[in-house]
């Protein structure tokens, strides 16, 4: 007789009780099973590329566009990327017990806040199966249990990675159910996932609208959204043109289906008529689509008639393509004000040589991450020394920008004292 699959209350009961167990465990024990996990991932490359080859193959017969079936692929670099990360991850400072300040009361006590897991995190996710080790690392690292909800489309990578990431902790001692998945795909599993009051302490999403919509209806627990990013670059008029040009391809051209791409250019009027026609063409030369407002069509020479007149809808999209909304403004204020009105709250740019132009532009713009004279490219967990993340939230409770292993703890206070009682 064929076992029954374990339903969304089992799953998240047994991480439940993987997460009380992993409170008293120490972080050398952790760490060690996070080297363990990385050379597991080495050991069984060939059943992971073998998995991830079936979901390649079956992707490409459903017509999945090249930005998603290139996110949804592993091979051995990536592998091997992806366990250098979780070695990184092992490698930082052990977050849980760090205390993060104290003081003496006037009656002797002494009161000290201390760091500690939030238990159960959830995280439901599309596509990319690079995040099912991100995430379990790095809520391992934290001490938390994880319960991993991926797409249909990456259904046997995460199958696989989940399963070689479980036996390796449980072989170094950790419960086998702080690393769990859920794999029936359908929308009454994420509701039953969004409604486990008691059970599972956060839940990330990263995916898009219909995703982040559909927990906004269900979930009684709480939810960290890893949001999209409609993410900016704004030329000044005081900018390094050669930095711009550099800066805008890299950020829309250099991996256009994350969520750190630049989806629209705004350009200062000034700047316009010397920077458009040589930066629109070198991203047409990189196969980038226009859609541009009619300022900058004008602003382009020869090459504004070919370019696609921009709608409002062009302002809100993110396009996750090769594909970029052009815009002139007359001000450092006009583009604050368009980057607050459509942006995600995600990642947004400036290039300027202007200390002023810079000041208002990051302290006017709200988001997760600002950049001045750089790509938006950057804003990553690893990149930013966190090892990983399992996000970028565009939330400002509890946490901002990319989501790593401080950020997956809250704290306790921890009052010693010797007898007072209140009075």
């Amino acid at each position: 007789m064929a076992a029954t699959a374990p339903t969304v209350d089992d799953v998240c009961l047994a991480a439940r009780d993987a997460a009380r167990a992993l409170a008293g465990i120490d972080g050398a024990t952790r760490t060690a099973a996070l080297h363990a996990l990385a050379a597991a991932l080495e050991q069984r490359a060939g059943e992971i590329l073998a998995a991830n080859d079936r979901d390649m193959e079956a992707g490409a017969d459903e017509g999945l566009s090249a930005p998603l079936l290139d996110r949804l692929k592993l091979d051995e670099r990536r592998l091997a990327q992806i366990a250098s990360d979780v070695r990184t991850i092992a490698g930082l400072p052990d977050p849980v017990g760090e205390t993060l300040d104290g003081h003496r009361l006037a009656n002797g006590l002494d009161v000290r806040r201390v760091r500690v897991p939030l238990g159960v995190v959830a995280v439901v996710y599309e596509a990319r199966p690079n995040v099912t080790i991100d995430c379990a690392a790095l809520c391992l690292k934290s001490g938390n249990a994880i319960v991993l909800r991926g797409s249909s489309m990456a259904a046997s990578s995460n199958a696989a990675l989940a399963q070689v990431a479980a036996w390796a902790v449980a072989e170094a001692g950790i419960p086998a159910a702080a690393i769990s998945l859920v794999t029936g795909g359908d929308r009454d599993e994420l509701r039953q996932l969004a409604t486990q009051d008691g059970v599972v302490d956060l839940i990330i999403p990263r995916g898009g609208e219909v995703l982040k919509a559909a927990l906004r209806q269900h979930a009684t627990v709480p939810v960290m959204y890893a949001a999209a990013g409609n993410c900016h670059v704004y030329v000044d008029a005081d900018a390094d043109l050669d930095d711009a040009q550099a800066i805008i391809v890299n950020a829309k051209v250099q991996r256009p289906g994350v969520c750190n791409a630049a989806e629209t250019l705004l350009v200062h009027a000034a700047a316009a008529a010397d920077f458009l026609p040589r930066a629109l063409s070198a991203l047409r030369e990189s196969g980038v689509e226009l859609r541009a407002d009619a300022r900058a069509r004008a602003a382009a020479g020869p090459l504004g008639d070919s370019l696609i007149e921009a709608t409002e809808e062009d302002w809100a999209t993110e396009y996750q393509a090769l594909i970029l909304a052009v815009k002139v403004v007359d001000s450092t204020a006009e583009a604050i004000e368009h980057v607050n009105r459509f942006g995600s709250g995600h990642s947004e740019a400036i290039v300027t040589r202007s200390n002023d132009a810079a000041r208002a532009f990051t302290t006017g713009v709200d988001t997760a991450c600002v950049y001045v004279n750089a790509s938006t490219r950057f804003t990553d967990g690893g990149v930013f020394g966190m090892g990983a993340e399992i996000g970028n939230s565009t939330q400002k409770l509890h946490a901002r920008g990319p989501i790593g292993v401080r950020e997956l703890t809250s704290y306790k206070f921890v009052i010693e004292g010797s007898g007072q009682v209140r009075e």
